[in-house]
């Protein structure tokens, strides 16, 4: 553990971050799978959802929780589902 101060403060910064950013990964991914269950039970009507996954998805990019270019890739991949059944 740490020593200094300055250093202690550190670990609970990185504490409380870690925590923070768990959670919103966690948040995406739990919006992600609903609109992949919906996408299996309704088919076409799923379209509508994807507007509220792609903001989950580009605000976990947004805060640094993912890569930017894997919220794209992940947001084109499921637009794709989307029209590949509509």
């Amino acid at each position: 553990m740490a020593n200094h101060k300055s250093a202690l403060k550190r670990a609970r910064q990185n504490e409380t971050k870690r925590i923070r950013n768990r959670a919103g990964r966690a948040s995406m991914k739990t919006a992600v799978k609903n609109f992949d269950t919906a996408l299996q039970s309704k088919g076409a009507g799923a379209a509508e959802d994807i507007a509220a996954v792609a903001s989950a998805i580009d605000l976990a990019a947004k805060k640094g929780l993912i890569p930017k270019q894997r919220a794209a890739r992940k947001i084109a991949r499921l637009s794709k589902a989307v029209s590949r059944l509509g």
